[in-house]
């Protein structure tokens, strides 16, 4: 890019920092050094400089947005401090919520236990000894809304994390609201939804890929239509990444399910421009340093450009990526846990440095059970810390220009292209959909993390790679930690809890609700409302899962070797 085209690119971008400025979009912060140096929002190029790489880098704020959304950077708003939370039942977890909120943080983020992620119930007989032990147990609206008690949800924003039965969550959480007497079309949060990553690394499904689909095309509409700030998919890289995929695998995998999801909204009918913004990202934040910040920027951009070019994207809010990173929970070790709060602190700053928007950082034990409160605050206060005493929110992408990391993005970049190629040929060529599909169908995903993390591995055990307390560094004097332990207790209250709703609803209402949704189901019609309905009248999480399991049958991963 010449100089001309830069320094137009360079006014550009300060006219619209100036209008952030005078509309109050800037706090009002020290942006100076330790030593009391000013800092200029953005640095870039001197004036009258040519830059050939300028043209995939630009200005924060404006395609292809390498480097960051807005032009304000974190000066206009810093990213969300956003922690994963949840254990034993809704009480307990909601004052875990409640000390979080207190603690400084910026919105919530749930985490449900197995039997939850599954679509089971805590009575359900393959639900026997998981219930509350990897997150929180909700079996109905009222566990929902015991969740959430005392915390306003039309004035926070809440992250869940779940999959297979992300619809029927969405309803319970629809309903919590609705008995808080809060304005649902004004909730804002974020579901996870994305099926695809779990045909392809986390294995927590329900049905076969195509009534999922329809489901989420359902949500989609649904949200599109009556709650526009609510953000229904969340598509997850992490998942992929921690079952030990390549940094660019992430990137592609994450990407082209991404792009498939564009692709099922545009098959509804649905208005690229409209819907998309709808759509968020979920990222790991790995120990390698410049590697993740570099992800990160080669991320928005691809992104930003397949939004426009391939799927007709006309506005910048359709074209942003917007993503949420969570520091690497695989990189965490059993051996000197306290090394994994420096782990976390460098994984946490490649994650900013790398423009995100929000950020949850792991605890130092949550390699060995769930976090104790006070491993769960130094989480809090690593991101604390690096908002307020390192001066990393006061530039936007101040590694913007680095000759290292610049490279390292368009090497990702050119990798995640080479490998979008390869899943539109496993398919009929032209759809990302169709080769996704073939490529969960033939294993073709599982199978190049697998690859990927054997290598992996083997250079752990070769001593190529080294990892301090593992293979390296193995004298210490630290002691085992005290961590939090669920009381089997949790469960056989939950089920006395849950026997109690069922006695004291009318059974009569909910069988008439779930009828009527599986006869929804059975035609085009949009699921989610009768779905609330049956909510509405306590049907559990399980019923209404096993009523579309006997509509729809259970996916089954096929055998391979």
């Amino acid at each position: 890019m010449d100089a001309h085209e830069i320094d137009a690119g360079r006014r550009r971008w300060q006219q619209r920092l100036d209008a952030a400025v005078a509309a109050g979009r800037v706090r009002d912060a020290d942006f100076t050094t330790l030593s009391g140096v000013g800092v200029d929002p953005v640095y870039g190029p001197p004036e009258g400089t040519d830059d050939p790489r300028f043209e995939r880098i630009g200005w924060p704020g404006e395609f292809p947005f390498t480097r960051g959304l807005y032009p304000t950077g974190y000066r206009g708003r810093p990213w969300t401090i956003r922690q994963f939370a949840g254990f034993g039942n809704a009480t307990q977890t909601n004052e875990r919520y409640k000390m979080i909120l207190r603690s400084g943080g910026g919105g919530l983020s749930v985490a449900f236990d197995m039997p939850t992620l599954m679509g089971r119930d805590s009575d359900d007989p393959r639900s026997l000894g998981e219930v509350g032990h990897c997150g929180v147990a909700i079996d109905s609206a009222a566990d929902m809304e015991e969740l959430f008690a005392g915390i306003p949800l039309d004035e926070v924003t809440t992250s869940m994390t779940i999959s297979g039965p992300a619809v029927p969550i969405f309803c319970m959480y629809v309903v919590a609201a609705e008995r808080q007497g809060a304005t649902v079309g004004s909730l804002n949060g974020t579901l996870q939804t994305d099926i695809f990553k779990e045909y392809i690394a986390q294995k927590e499904w329900l049905f076969e890929p195509e009534p999922h689909l329809r489901l989420i095309g359902d949500l989609m509409e649904y949200c599109v239509q009556n709650v526009p700030a609510y953000k229904p998919l969340s598509v997850s890289g992490y998942h992929i990444r921690e079952a030990g995929s390549t940094a660019a695998q992430e990137l592609a995998f994450t990407l082209a399910d991404g792009f498939g999801y564009v692709e099922l909204g545009q098959s509804r009918g649905l208005d690229v421009d409209v819907f998309a913004p709808g759509l968020s990202f979920f990222f790991d934040a790995h120990v390698d340093f410049f590697e993740e910040i570099a992800k990160f920027r080669a991320a928005r951009r691809i992104w930003a450009r397949w939004l426009r070019d391939v799927y007709g994207a006309t506005t910048e809010k359709a074209q942003w990526l917007r993503f949420h990173t969570q520091t690497a929970g695989v990189s965490l070790t059993g051996q000197q846990p306290y090394n994994n709060v420096v782990r976390t602190a460098v994984e946490a700053l490649a994650a900013v440095l790398g423009g995100t928007n929000s950020l949850h950082t792991n605890a130092l034990d949550e390699v060995l059970a769930l976090p104790t409160e006070s491993a769960a605050e130094i989480a809090l206060r690593t991101q604390q810390v690096l908002l307020e005493e390192t001066g990393v929110a006061n530039v936007a992408d101040p590694l913007g220009g680095s000759w290292y990391v610049e490279a390292l993005t368009d090497r990702l970049e050119a990798e995640a292209e080479a490998i979008f190629t390869r899943i539109r040929e496993m398919g009929d060529g032209t759809s990302m959909t169709s080769g996704i599909l073939r490529g969960i169908e033939d294993g073709w995903f599982t199978g190049e993390i697998a690859d990927a993390a054997f290598h992996h591995q083997q250079r752990l055990e070769k001593g190529d790679k080294r990892v301090v307390g593992v293979n390296v560094h193995t004298d210490t004097i630290t002691g085992e930690l005290d961590i939090l332990r669920v009381s089997h207790e949790v469960e056989g209250e939950q089920r006395r809890v849950l026997a109690a709703r069922r006695a004291d609803r009318d059974d009569d209402t909910v069988r008439a609700a779930l009828a009527a949704m599986v006869d929804v189901a059975r035609t085009d019609e949009n699921l989610v409302p009768a779905m609330l309905d049956a909510v509405r009248a306590e049907a559990t999480l399980g019923e209404i899962c096993d009523v579309l399991r006997a509509e729809w049958g259970v996916y089954t991963e096929p055998a391979r070797f």
